[in-house]
């Protein structure tokens, strides 16, 4: 059989054959594409082993999700920030200043930690079960090391691991909400292991 012929038995078995075999090969073509090929093409390019991560918990949520208002919501954060020294003012300069929610996938790059600012929402490696996506809110420097100090938007304080990240934790930066909700496809696989109190939808 010529490779011609061989391409299009391949094309028909992945995109046009209706039978149970056709259906079973697309899908293990396609998780084997985006397992290796994607994900890997998209780490080379973004400079991180995890350049798309969906949110799994309501800790960056803001009352109304996306048409939240930056403004009502910050009457009920306010003595949270000011205790980091950070304003109204400035917190509307942060980047995903209104946050995202449970099932949203963020887009992830590679950075510098030396690039980095108060206001970027970071992904860190924090020996949980899986990396944590807060906001940062201080830089320091310590034996010439900038350590960071980050808060999840809808968190009143801090978790215990968050006032002492180092470079060498930082998986990335979240750059932008890809698709809204999306990650729920993956998410409710397991929705019924987590405790009662953080299962379902942020509200």
């Amino acid at each position: 059989m010529t490779i011609k012929k061989r391409l299009s038995s391949f094309w028909n078995l992945l995109w046009k054959d209706d039978s149970f075999k056709g259906w079973a090969f697309s899908v293990v073509f396609i998780f084997l594409f985006i397992k290796f090929i994607f994900f890997p093409f998209m780490s080379l390019v973004t400079g991180t082993a995890l350049p798309l991560a969906i949110v799994e918990s309501c800790s960056m949520y803001h009352d109304g999700g996306m048409f939240s208002d930056v403004d009502s919501w910050w009457e009920s954060q306010e003595s949270k920030y000011a205790s980091f020294d950070i304003f109204l003012d400035e917190f509307k300069d942060f980047p995903m200043k209104k946050g995202f929610t449970k099932g949203d996938i963020l887009f992830i790059v590679g950075t510098d930690p030396d690039n980095l600012n108060r206001g970027d929402v970071v992904i860190f490696d924090a020996s949980q079960r899986n990396p944590v996506i807060h906001r940062i809110v201080g830089i320091r420097e310590e034996n010439g090391e900038r350590i960071f100090s980050t808060i999840g938007d809808n968190n009143q304080q801090q978790l215990p691991f968050e006032n002492s990240i180092t470079g060498d934790n930082i998986v990335g930066r979240a750059v932008v909400q890809v698709v809204p909700y999306a990650g729920w496809m993956k998410l409710l696989m397991y929705e019924w292991k987590r405790p009662v109190a953080e299962r379902g939808f942020c509200s």
